[in-house]
């Protein structure tokens, strides 16, 4: 009983922790502004670094809010099989944010627990393991993060919907793969933060 509790009560905590962090980089739109100043996609584009932005919100808006329905994006159209891939990427939000208040719940009284039962040391190498995953990704993102960048769609999609056509859906032209080269730089940072500040204090609460 106390094995099951520990897998189910570990799950939620590293569930938690990296849907909390996909989650924020997902709200961080300074990182969308600082990929369009630094990649020079308003002159690149042709259009106004407000008007890129604009469309971005409407974007975002669309993935993240059930009550948004319809992609309309002001300045790019966007085809059928766009359209349908945007619909996969609200359902994959949508599924982050349930995994995410599931876990918080599962989290909070796990972490309770232990807390309570003095038990905070057993966080150490479960942690201290997860803590070396990061840096191992980020090795191979930076050699390679074309091909992780195909892994990642042939995982999370059945369908080539994600490869867009610049004449028919503009929208890719706005979103360089260099901008979710760093939104995978910065969920790898914060959940690497996020394993090694939990070692580390459950390093100063250990066993007595």
């Amino acid at each position: 009983m106390r094995y099951l509790k520990k897998i189910t009560g570990l799950s939620s905590l590293f569930l938690f922790i990296i849907t909390v962090s996909i989650a924020f980089v997902i709200l961080f739109t300074p990182l969308y502004y600082f990929s369009v100043w630094l990649h020079e996609l308003p002159a690149q584009l042709n259009m106004s670094f407000q008007a890129l932005i604009d469309n971005y919100h409407v974007l975002l808006r669309y993935l993240n809010f059930p009550w948004v329905t319809e992609l309309n994006m002001p300045d790019f159209p966007s085809s059928e099989s766009g359209l349908f891939h945007f619909w996969e990427v609200k359902l994959l939000f949508y599924l982050n944010y349930a995994i995410l208040i599931i876990s918080s719940i599962g989290s909070f009284f796990y972490a309770k627990s232990l807390k309570k039962n003095k038990r905070i040391w057993t966080l150490q190498k479960p942690f201290f393991i997860a803590s070396l995953v990061p840096p191992l990704l980020l090795m191979f993102l930076a050699v390679n993060f074309d091909r992780m960048f195909v892994l990642f769609h042939e995982v999370f999609f059945n369908n080539d919907d994600w490869l867009f056509n610049p004449a028919t859906d503009p929208i890719i032209l706005a979103l360089p793969q260099q901008y979710f080269m760093y939104t995978f730089i910065l969920f790898f940072i914060l959940i690497e933060v996020v394993f090694i500040s939990t070692y580390q204090y459950s390093k100063r609460n250990g066993f007595k």
